[in-house]
Order: structure tokens, then sequence, then C-alpha cells
């Protein structure tokens, strides 16, 4: 069998434009992978058909299987997703599994990894990144990633409350609103790498909390434990906040952890979905 490390990411900042003739929200974003990743595990299937053991029904790992089948052969595979990161959170992770899967695909199948972000573009646009990773700069409706000088002078704690968030929703809220802009975290609250850039703010914060009251209260209890600022991600519910190193966020996750249902300290994450080198063949 073989494992697979599918990331979570966080939108650093997110600048969303009004939707464009196609109905999608062109956007701007840096985004960074982070060391809280979901684990599946692949072999040849011995049923002669794939199989799925998951707790998730509704997720991407069987779409991104029968989606790269339309340009290779792949034989029947038996798959474990075990699940670590948040569903309706704005951490990714259904995406990043999308990819993982589709990585293992590559290497069963013996397909050069360069043909597989045509093959993650027919899945959803987040999919891409994840099939790279580190730190990137996301434009347009997800699908356009540029890698840009990868960040490593701090971590992140990541604390997700006892409620999720519909992307979908948040986003017809924002339009509702008409285009709100999201508050930019102070440059002296930010780690010297990303001061005096783009401005770290994510525009769907607005309508997310007018979607949502109990997020309002949520990050204002977590802001103030950490005496310092709280950041939402993607659409949300997940937030998150910046520190020196990964044991101190480790500590600010910890201090919060009655506050959330999930809580953790990561450190950052300088690629994608990766293939685990301790396998057992």
């Amino acid at each position: 069998m073989t494992e697979y490390e599918a990331p979570g990411k966080l939108n650093l900042s997110l600048l969303v434009s009004p939707p464009a003739g196609d109905g999608y929200h062109p956007l701007e974003s840096l985004v960074q992978t982070v060391e809280w990743c979901d684990l599946l595990t692949v072999r040849r299937s011995e049923e002669g058909r794939d199989t799925l053991d998951s707790d998730i029904e509704d997720n991407l790992v069987e779409k991104s299987i029968a989606e790269i089948r339309k340009t290779v052969t792949v034989p029947p595979l038996a798959m474990v997703l075990e699940k670590s990161l948040p569903v309706a959170a704005g951490l990714g992770g259904g995406s990043s599994d999308a990819a993982a899967a589709l990585l293992a695909a590559a290497d069963v199948s013996v397909t050069p990894r360069s043909e597989l972000p045509a093959v993650a573009n027919r899945i959803g646009a987040d999919v891409t990144l994840f099939l790279t990773g580190g730190t990137l700069m996301m434009r347009g409706v997800g699908y356009d990633i540029e890698p840009v000088a990868p960040l490593a002078d701090f971590a992140v704690a990541i604390v997700v409350p006892d409620f999720g968030m519909g992307t979908k929703e948040v986003y017809q809220r924002w339009d509702l609103l008409e285009g709100p802009v999201g508050p930019p975290v102070p440059d002296y609250l930010l780690p010297p790498s990303i001061r005096g850039g783009m401005p770290m703010r994510n525009d769907l914060l607005p309508a997310a909390l007018d979607l949502e009251p109990r997020l309002g209260d949520f990050m204002a209890d977590v802001a103030s434990v950490w005496a310092s600022s709280v950041s939402l991600t993607g659409s949300g519910s997940a937030c998150f906040g910046y520190f020196a190193t990964a044991d101190e966020a480790t500590d600010a996750a910890d201090a919060v952890d009655h506050l959330t249902r999930m809580s953790r300290g990561v450190a950052l994450r300088d690629h994608g979905v990766a293939r685990r080198e301790s396998n057992v063949q």
C-alpha cells in the first residue's frame, strides 16, 4: 500500500471582485499550504473494482479517479481516506483529497505529474493548487496558480468553531451586500515577510459575519485570548492567527481549545500533496 498526504491551505489574503459574465468571482489570493493533512492510502484492488473506505460521503476522490481515467488507464484501486481536516471550514480538504487521488492514480499508471493539472482543472478550481503547494498567488477563478517566494518566518494556529459555512451561500451574501471589502490586518500585527505587500484581508469576511453572527462572537473570543488578530480563511468557518514558531502556535491553539471544535498549531508546508516516503509496498 502507498500513503499520500493531502494538506490543508490558508488564504492569507483573499481579494474578491464582482462576478464576471460567467457568474464566477475573479480572485486574487495569497495561499499557503500547511502541515495539517488528510491521509489517503491506496493499493491495487483485488476485487476488480474501485473501493473507497471513508467516513465522508461527499468527497472528490472517486470523481478524481474517474476523471483521470478519461486520459490514462488506471487499474482498479482500493482506497482508504482518513480525514483530519474539518469539512466546510475553508481549508480546502476536499480539493486536496482530490489532488492526492490524482497523484496516486498517476503513480500507479506511471503517468507524468506534468499531465495532472489539466485533469485537476476539470474537477475543481482549488484542486490544481494542491498539486504544487507551498506559497502561491492564485488569480482569476482559481486556475491561475503562480508559486512565489516561500514564506518561512512564522507558524499559524488554526481554530474551527462548531459550525460550518457554505461557500456558495457566503458568495451569494457577498453579492447581496454589493461586494464589501474586508478589514486588513495592520502591518505591525503581521510577520515581517508579508508586511508592505498586498493587503492581508479577506473580502468574504463581512458576508460570512452577516450570514452567521456566531462567527463574529467566536473570532472576538479567540482574539481576546490571543491578544492578537484573527483572520478568516476562504469562506470560513476556520480562522487563524500568526505566531513566531510552531511551538507558540500550538500553545495558542491549546489556550482556546475550549472555544473550538478543533484547534491546532501548525507549521507552513513548502509543497502540496505528496507520497509518504516511509510507505510499505
